[in-house]
C-alpha cells in the first residue's frame, strides 16, 4: 500500500479597502510504503517539490488575480458618463452612479461600504462625540454610513482616525 503525501497551502494578501484576495493549491502524491524507513532524504526532497510546486502556483494565481483586479480599478475610476457625453454629477458635485443611496442620491462606485467599515465609523464617530449625520451629510451629501461607497467609507474613516491639530479641531 502506497504512502500518500499531502501538501497545502493557502495564502491572503490584503488589498484597499478592507479587501483581500487569497489562493490555495493542494497537492497528493503516492509514495513507496517504506520511503520514510529507507530514503528519508528522498522523502523530503519530494515533500519540498510538492511544496514548492503549491507555492508557486499560489504565487502565480495571486499575481494574475491582482493584476486582472488592478486593470479592472483603474478602468473603473472614470465618471460615469450619459447619453450625451457629459458626467453624471449628483447634488454635492461628486459622480455619481447608478445605485441609489436611500436619499435620492447616487453613490460613486459600485461597491457599498462593508458591515466592518459601517461599524469602524460609528464607533470612531462616537468614541469622538461627532454628530456623525451632520458630518455624512457635509461631506458626501447623506444620512446613513451605509450609503457611502466601499472607497468612501476608507476614506472617511482614515480622516477621522488622523490626529487632531492643535487648535482643537482636525488638520
Amino acid at each position: 500500500m502506497p504512502l500518500k503525501l499531502n501538501v497545502s497551502l493557502s495564502k491572503k494578501i490584503g488589498q484597499p479597502d478592507f479587501g483581500s484576495l487569497g489562493a490555495s493549491c493542494s497537492v497528493e502524491v503516492e509514495l513507496p510504503h517504506d520511503i520514510i524507513s529507507s530514503d528519508l532524504a528522498t522523502f523530503h526532497r519530494q515533500a519540498r517539490n510538492a511544496y514548492v510546486a503549491c507555492a508557486q502556483a499560489v504565487n502565480d494565481e495571486l499575481a494574475r488575480r491582482k493584476q486582472a483586479d488592478g486593470a479592472v480599478a483603474s478602468s473603473s475610476h472614470s465618471p460615469p458618463v450619459n447619453g450625451n457625453g457629459e458626467n453624471h454629477r449628483g447634488a454635492n458635485g461628486r459622480a455619481s452612479s447608478s445605485q441609489p443611496n436611500g436619499n435620492g442620491h447616487r453613490r460613486a462606485g459600485g461597491r457599498r461600504a462593508t458591515a466592518s467599515q459601517v461599524r469602524a465609523i460609528h464607533a470612531i464617530a462616537s468614541r469622538q462625540g461627532l454628530d456623525l449625520a451632520a458630518t455624512l451629510h457635509e461631506r458626501y451629501g447623506i444620512d446613513r454610513p451605509e450609503d457611502l461607497a466601499i472607497s468612501e467609507a476608507s476614506q472617511l474613516i482614515d480622516a477621522l482616525k488622523a490626529p487632531v491639530n492643535g487648535a482643537g479641531g482636525r488638520g
